[in-house]
């Protein structure tokens, strides 16, 4: 059975926790995602940034461009060892709605897995549908 570090992305672009939201906009702007690790000058991972954190704890809120990623970010993370089944790493994401996995090492960032890698996997076709089915779902329920 495959494990996720088969699949996943090693060059991950970080933000750190001081940078500001614009800082970490621009980040996401430029590699095409709408979610991005929070890591310490020594890549811990410390949490995990999404334009809807941006949109709902900075702008709704009526806090500055200068806003730090500290306060917007999610320290709540789900994160995966390299080691995890690429199923496993799928009712994962399926189970907390997230599209984006971050795998550590000893609390390092290693690599980030994508709902999309994990959909290239034959055997993990399957799962990767339903855990999309499920995060599009919810995410639907949200706007109503």
């Amino acid at each position: 059975m495959k494990s996720i570090k088969d699949v996943m992305t090693t060059d991950v672009s970080f933000c750190n926790s001081d940078d500001t939201v614009v800082e970490a906009a621009k980040k996401m702007k430029q590699i095409d995602a709408g979610a991005i690790p929070v890591c310490s000058s020594d890549r811990k991972l410390l949490g995990m940034v999404t334009d809807r954190d941006i949109v709902v704890r900075c702008v709704a809120e009526g806090k500055g461009e200068s806003t730090k990623l500290q306060d917007v970010m999610s320290d709540h993370l789900i994160s995966a060892s390299a080691d995890t089944s690429v199923q496993e790493a799928s009712k994962l994401m399926a189970k907390h709605q997230i599209r984006r996995l971050p795998v550590v090492d000893r609390g390092e960032l290693v690599g980030i897995v994508a709902l999309g890698d994990l959909a290239l996997e034959d055997k993990s076709n399957e799962a990767a549908g339903r855990a999309l089915e499920n995060i599009s779902e919810h995410h639907h329920n949200e706007i109503h």
